[in-house]
């Protein structure tokens, strides 16, 4: 992948079928505008993000979804779920494509309720209630209800910005195994955080952003956590 923008710097890193990338940085240090390059809410070039070989930078969301890109945003409340509707609901948002879910166009009702209570019951959401509104959820337990959809939906590629921030710790241990199990299973996994400790848990490798420009992807087993520290301040030959 080859990024830029309004604040990203020419950028090439790859994501191999099978492991877990991670991208620290700072707030402000674009990960913002390259999860929205990534994920398709700002167009690019074709030929500046490939999946499998295939240009997508001129996808949009739902185009990337279909040859099997998921992507969870920063914010989740109102881009990831619509605090109006139930989980039920909630489950198809990024899922419509899906034939269990939906068929010639019509929704299938309790194949969409019976999904939602699974990801209720895998990552214990609470209320434990399918009819129950977004808006009502904490942000934790929403959080919850957002990754396993998307954990769910096996996707070829999950690109993700701090996947346990605001669960509590027994929910984020279950969301880390979750994403290392579909790792195993040959999904190609972008973890973008500024939660270091979960960086050094989850990831194969890892890189980080500084001022819109990224560093070499290093083996995170020859990394601690004071070079990447470096690595987030600019320091390019900190690994």
């Amino acid at each position: 992948m080859i990024l830029w923008g309004s604040i990203l710097r020419p950028s090439v890193f790859s994501v191999r079928a099978g492991e877990i990338l991670g991208l620290a940085g700072l707030a402000g240090s674009g990960q913002s505008e390259l999860l929205a390059a990534l994920g398709g809410e700002v167009l690019v070039a074709p030929e500046t993000i490939c999946l499998d070989d295939q240009p997508i930078g001129a996808l949009p969301v739902a185009a990337r979804r279909a040859i099997g890109l998921s992507y969870v945003p920063e914010e989740r409340l109102g881009r990831s779920a619509v605090p109006d509707l139930d989980l039920t609901a909630n489950s198809i948002l990024s899922g419509w494509q899906r034939p269990e879910l939906v068929s010639g166009g019509w929704l299938k009702r309790g194949a969409m309720k019976a999904f939602a209570e699974k990801i209720i019951a895998d990552y214990r959401v609470m209320p434990p209630t399918a009819g129950s509104l977004a808006r009502r959820l904490s942000g934790g337990n929403l959080q919850k209800f957002i990754m396993g959809r998307e954990i769910l939906a096996n996707p070829k590629v999950l690109i993700v910005a701090a996947p346990t921030w605001g669960v509590d710790a027994g929910a984020a241990a279950a969301i880390h195994r979750a994403l290392l199990a579909l790792a195993e299973a040959g999904t190609a996994v972008l973890v973008i955080s500024q939660d270091l400790d979960e960086l050094f848990t989850l990831c194969d490798r890892m890189a980080a952003l500084f001022h819109g420009g990224l560093s070499l992807a290093v083996p995170t087993a020859e990394l601690s956590q004071e070079k990447v520290g470096l690595m987030m301040g600019g320091v390019a030959d900190a690994a």
